[in-house]
């Protein structure tokens, strides 16, 4: 099935592993395998509303065991991506404890006097005094970050705007654009290879999103699988420019490769 040798993955949680609090039918036997066979592996979301603690409680309770540290959020990658920026600095975040514990454990500052960042993330309640913070904030020199531009999340109700959308009205505000860290950006997938030191060549990326997991992972350098399991039906693949390396049913397809 694959022209290259995969040593480490990489894998979408929502769409690939569970769906609606469920695990997948496979997922559970392939994250098994990864760790059996001790593959590094991270799984990643866009997702910044909950810190991996939180995630790997969620994953456990739908059958799929991992530990804390092979779960890699846009809200890690964010905060690793401004504490290289500028280390030690600070921040007016907009998010929930995903965000904010991400930000203390890279030593930032949060803060909403002079902050050296806006940082938007998920929330399940943006507050408009807080827009309208973040929106004098950026007037006022801070530089304007966004976790993820998903515009929209799922719930029981239906579709709920999400940071893309909020960030959208922020930069109608500001007149900036936020520079996004999460998927599609390959930065993300670049942060998550650098955490378990791995490499691009010898690793593949698994994805239910032809517009985010696809996309980032060709533009990162990695084999990539598209499964059926999640929000892209088959037909959908043609209408991209671009292709993902295979295209499977689902992750139990994929437990021969480890």
């Amino acid at each position: 099935m694959t022209h290259r040798k995969i040593e480490s993955w990489l894998t979408d949680m929502d769409g690939v592993l569970v769906r609606e609090g469920l695990a997948i039918p496979g997922a559970p036997e392939f994250v098994k395998a990864l760790r059996d066979a001790e593959r590094p592996f991270l799984i990643l979301t866009n997702n910044s509303i909950f810190t991996p603690r939180d995630l790997r409680a969620r994953l456990s309770r739908s059958g799929i065991e991992v530990p804390e540290e092979s779960i890699w959020t846009s809200a890690l990658a964010t905060a690793q991506f401004l504490s290289d920026q500028i280390p030690g600095g600070s921040a007016y975040a907009i998010g929930e404890a995903g965000l904010t514990t991400a930000l203390y454990e890279v030593g930032y500052t949060l803060t909403d006097s002079d902050p050296d960042y806006v940082v938007l993330g998920e929330t399940r309640t943006y507050s408009f005094e807080a827009v309208t913070k973040a929106v004098r904030l950026i007037q006022g020199g801070a530089r304007f970050i966004a976790t993820n531009p998903d515009t929209t999340g799922p719930s029981t109700e239906g579709p709920l705007p999400a940071t893309g959308a909020v960030a959208a009205m922020i930069q109608a505000a500001t007149g900036r654009s936020p520079y996004y860290v999460g998927k599609p950006n390959p930065m993300m997938f670049r942060s998550a290879l650098n955490r378990i030191d791995a490499h691009s060549e010898t690793t593949a990326m698994i994805g239910d999103r032809m517009d985010t997991d696809v996309v980032a992972g060709i533009e990162a350098g990695l084999e990539t699988f598209l499964v059926m399991t999640g929000s892209t039906a088959a037909a959908d693949v043609e209408t991209f420019p671009f292709r993902p390396s295979h295209v499977v049913d689902s992750v139990a397809d994929l437990v021969d490769l480890i």
